[in-house]
């Protein structure tokens, strides 16, 4: 790669880490900050905006004919101008170290989001895996999208009311005859569904190795939504303002690093590991995880009822309970998830422990030749088979 490119993202990973330096420092330096929710929001975002700038500088290092690297990079950078915006501003606003109307200015930034958000529904899928779009026909969409995108943040930009909630404040661009543009904002949303239908377009046509990088970054999607999803569940019950409910919100944040790692590991590795196997682990400890929960919970509440409420006998019995059903557990999910997600090769390990079975009891070398034959078809379901034995 010549100097300039490698230039270019090393300064667009050292721009982004200076911004998100900076909105640490001011959050950090802001009295009452951090003993906020905004605030520990605010940092847990320093996680995913970090993936999407280090991977993005990566890609864009090793393989800059791929958009997909700048692409990352650019949304790393802009998530870094939200994070130094808004902690600066904040920081100006309640502290009055600089002028109430600079401060003001200062926010105006952070309407970055917007763009950033918009590119990871629609330009990320639709150029996944190589950069490219699925054909030259999606190119009229491409454009549609980041003629939207660039309406829907000037609407966006221009709303009036106080900046991040401070009493005596003001957007300093508010304008009443704009506001109807972030309504454009919805038609943004509305084009990521097109965008994953191209997605699932170009999975449908990919060859072996397309589809196993495509299958990594929905596995990175799904981690992120399947956090996201669970946390709103969480925040519910223990409620938004709680301190476990900080933590929760916090977490699910740190999660959507997932996808920018898993877009990353798909184009950066050339052999990628098995995903099958990693899917399997994640479905069967998943289960495992919210199965042992739920029978550890509805243990120790039965117990209390029948024991009594105060006493420590119920959550130790409902430990020991745990930590028997652990094993067994842990098998039957794995062979659940197997037949459900995976009949081909849990169905050929069945196959295989059969012909072993059988194998035990058989003397008859023809009828030992023609089984394992037709085991070898049933599992590796080979063009030809042919068994050759020494005499």
């Amino acid at each position: 790669m010549s100097g300039r490119r490698t230039w270019i993202p090393l300064s667009l990973m050292v721009t982004s880490a200076v911004l998100m330096a900076v909105g640490i420092a001011a959050t950090i330096a802001t009295p009452g900050r951090l003993s906020s929710d905004t605030g520990w929001e605010l940092i847990a975002f320093i996680f995913p905006v970090s993936a999407f700038a280090v991977v993005g500088g990566l890609i864009a290092l090793r393989r800059p004919e791929n958009v997909i690297g700048w692409l990352l990079a650019a949304i790393g950078l802009l998530f870094a101008v939200v994070v130094a915006s808004s902690g600066a501003a904040v920081w100006a606003l309640e502290t009055e170290a600089l002028p109430r109307s600079l401060g003001e200015w200062i926010m105006v930034p952070a309407n970055a989001w917007v763009i950033a958000l918009g590119l990871i529904g629609t330009q990320l899928p639709l150029r996944l895996p190589d950069g490219r779009l699925p054909s030259p026909r999606w190119r009229w969409f491409s454009r549609l999208t980041l003629a939207l995108i660039g309406v829907s943040v000037v609407g966006m930009a221009v709303q009036p009311g106080r900046v991040e909630d401070v009493a005596g404040t003001a957007n300093p661009l508010a304008s009443e005859a704009l506001k109807p543009l972030a309504a454009v904002f919805l038609l943004v949303i509305l084009c990521f569904v097109g965008s994953l239908a191209a997605l699932v377009v170009r999975y449908r046509r990919a060859d072996v190795h397309d589809r196993t990088q495509l299958r990594w970054i929905a596995f990175g999607g799904f981690v992120f939504l399947a956090t996201y999803v669970v946390a709103l569940l969480l925040t519910s019950v223990v409620g938004e303002e709680s301190a476990a409910g900080t933590v929760v919100t916090s977490m699910s944040q740190v999660a959507f690093a997932a996808l920018p790692i898993g877009v990353g590991y798909a184009v950066l590795r050339h052999r990628l590991y098995d995903i099958d196997a990693v899917i399997s682990r994640t479905l069967s400890y998943g289960a495992l995880t919210a199965t042992l929960a739920a029978a550890y919970l509805g243990s120790v509440l039965l117990l209390q009822l029948v024991v009594s409420p105060s006493s420590d006998l119920a959550v130790a019995a409902s430990t020991l309970l745990v930590a028997a059903l652990f094993r067994p557990a842990r098998s039957r999910i794995q062979t659940v998830v197997d037949r459900r997600f995976y009949r081909r090769k849990y169905h050929a390990a069945r196959t295989l422990e059969s012909f072993g079975g059988r194998l035990r009891n058989e003397v008859e070398l023809d009828s030992l030749s023609a089984e394992l034959r037709r085991v070898v078809s049933d599992t590796m379901q080979p063009a030809h088979v042919s068994l050759w034995m020494r005499s």
